[in-house]
């Protein structure tokens, strides 16, 4: 996938098929601002906000290439997965955040 591709796959992912799925499922996360913590939390190995501009919108924008490419894969395997894996992963970017 180009960049363009990547970018416009994470947007689709975050905005509309997660949240989506997690309604539907009864998942543990079911906002796409959650779903997007997440992702980029995974993507840069803690509090996106330490690693990003977080006055600079949309932040998944300041990815790199391998960054963006993972964020993309994690949200494809959640939605293979479902709620048992989002359940692992959202406890992970809490504890990064120390929410736990």
């Amino acid at each position: 996938m180009t960049r363009d591709q990547l970018l416009a796959r994470y947007r689709e992912l975050v905005r509309h098929e997660l949240p989506q799925r997690g309604r539907a499922g009864r998942w543990v996360v079911t906002k796409d601002h959650c779903f997007g913590r997440i992702l980029l939390d995974h993507a840069v190995g803690g509090c996106w906000y330490d690693a990003l501009d977080r006055r600079r919108s949309p932040a998944f924008t300041q990815l790199d290439d391998d960054q963006l490419t993972e964020a993309v894969a994690l949200a494809e395997r959640v939605m293979r997965e479902g709620d048992p894996l989002l359940r692992q992963l959202n406890a992970q970017s809490l504890s990064w955040r120390g929410k736990l």
